[in-house]
């Protein structure tokens, strides 16, 4: 069984964030514990993906690629929507 963290694809920062949608749904993803320490160490590969997000984007406007290929757009109120004809 795989352990099960909580990825900020925008880094919180050092003492937490301003930001409201810090926190929020379009910002995390749900990832093993092994993988979020991978995000960090291949910053392109996972910026690429979608899986981390330079500011001064916003989470909910950059797709994010699940490791299925199917590449999402992730709403604040928890919903995703799948991107149609996305490279896979």
């Amino acid at each position: 069984m795989h352990r099960l963290t909580i990825h900020h694809r925008v880094n919180r920062g050092m003492g937490g964030a301003r930001e409201p949608w810090i926190n929020q749904a379009p910002n995390l993803l749900l990832v093993c514990a092994e993988c979020n320490g991978w995000f960090e160490d291949n910053p392109r590969a996972s910026y690429e993906a979608g899986w981390k997000v330079r500011r001064p984007q916003v989470p909910d406007e950059v797709e994010v690629r699940y490791a299925d290929g199917r590449v999402y757009l992730l709403a604040p109120d928890g919903v995703r929507t799948t991107v149609v004809g996305a490279a896979r």
